[in-house]
């Protein structure tokens, strides 16, 4: 049966790792130390708990599909209901427990990067809860692009920093912090957004979105006294969707189908789908698949949604890949959009952009597998793509 867990360094086989200064090798030992020493706390673990339920507002629906089943004529589709949860998206459960883990270590003073805005939220959110300072930065093409998220973090308190270099996007955000954090390492506590970057951080991350898969796979069974055959989810760096696969993995019969940003075109630059245009390589801190030239140089990336719009995947979607485990696709824009009208106009749930990819690849395989069951993770609700959506469907905006 195969298992995923990261060996002593943070390698999923050959991907994560650390590829960073030397100056932040200190203070990641330091992390993993408290988040080992967290994770066996009791104490920590039921004020997570805790948080999770009557702040967050989880458990999260399993939410049967109807009329979009109907439709297609083929599987049948749930829905887990991650956009119900407080400030809109999976972010929350990530940021708690990262949170949590700041007041263990005594770092008073947060950053972090956002690229749909909804992280920079949820970090913003728990930073008012306990009393921290929180800064985030963030691509100035995002800023464009997410300007409800931006002044949501504002009120929240938060100094939102406008990232101007590079595609003004989630890398250079990435970017902007690690440059923050070597700067004021021993005040600040990093709060990283997805399950990438240096070791601890895949793993760590991974585990605060474990209860996503958990509470799935307890209600799946209740309701349909099986394992689903097929689970969705979106991929950017990966969170929403290894803390949904994290309890499949061992269940070889359940398909694992995270789906990336096929962006404009096939053509580099246009899309953020690293399986099938990228290749083994570093970046912000770890190995892993990432989209570079025959020079090795960084490429840029393009999504309509903000969230998926990164030039590396977490390792341990590489590892899943390489060993068959997960299968990763992509859907393009015009797909996803799509298929965020089609789940509004059927179901009455507007999704995140981000989320609408994963539900454009269950709408194109229901039809072709009747009897089969599908869940959808729906990471993030989509008010904040209401800009996008207004830009990209300009006929649903005439306002006579």
């Amino acid at each position: 049966m195969i298992t995923s867990q990261p060996d002593a360094t943070g390698h999923f086989g050959p991907y994560g790792g650390r590829f960073v200064p030397e100056v932040l090798m200190t203070p990641l030992d330091e992390l993993e130390r408290a988040y080992l020493e967290a994770r066996r706390d009791p104490a920590f673990q039921a004020e997570l708990a805790d948080l999770l339920k009557n702040f967050a507002g989880r458990p999260t629906p399993l939410y049967y599909a109807k009329r979009l089943t109907e439709q297609l004529g083929g599987a049948k589709i749930y829905i887990k209901r991650e956009d119900l949860l407080h400030t809109g998206a999976h972010k929350i459960n990530n940021c708690l427990g990262q949170a949590l883990l700041s007041r263990k270590m005594g770092k008073k003073r947060i950053i972090a990067e956002t690229g749909a805005g909804q992280h920079g939220v949820a970090s913003a959110t728990v930073c008012a809860l306990f009393g921290l300072e929180c800064i985030v930065y963030m691509g100035e093409e995002d800023m464009r692009r997410q300007r409800l998220n931006v002044f949501r973090m504002r009120l929240l308190g938060a100094k939102v920093v406008a990232v101007t270099n590079g595609s003004r996007t989630l890398k250079d955000a990435v970017s902007e912090a690690l440059r923050d954090w070597v700067t004021n390492v021993h005040s600040t506590y990093y709060l990283l957004g997805s399950a990438l970057g240096p070791h601890p951080y895949p793993v760590m991350v991974r585990d605060f979105h474990r209860v996503i898969g958990e509470e799935t796979r307890a209600e799946f069974l209740k309701r349909e006294g099986r394992l689903p055959d097929s689970i969705f989810c979106c991929v950017g760096g990966g969170s929403n969707a290894i803390g949904m696969f994290h309890s499949f993995i061992g269940d070889e019969n359940v398909k694992l189908i995270g789906v990336e940003a096929g962006g404009r075109s096939e053509k580099l630059g246009d899309h953020a789908a690293r399986f099938s245009g990228g290749s083994p390589g570093a970046l912000q801190g770890a190995y892993s698949y990432v989209l570079q030239d025959s020079d090795g140089q960084i490429s840029l990336t393009h999504s309509i949604s903000a969230g998926l719009d990164y030039a590396l995947v977490g390792p341990e979607h590489a590892w899943l890949h390489d060993r068959h485990r997960a299968e990763y696709v992509a859907c393009s824009d015009m797909k996803a959009l799509a298929a965020a009208q089609r789940l509004a106009r059927t179901e009455g749930i507007i999704p995140a952009l981000e989320s609408a990819h994963a539900v454009a690849e269950a709408i194109e395989r229901a039809p072709e597998e009747p009897g089969k069951l599908f869940i959808v993770n729906l990471s993030g609700r989509g008010d904040k793509d209401t800009d996008i959506y207004r830009e990209n469907l300009p006929e649903l905006d005439d306002p006579i």
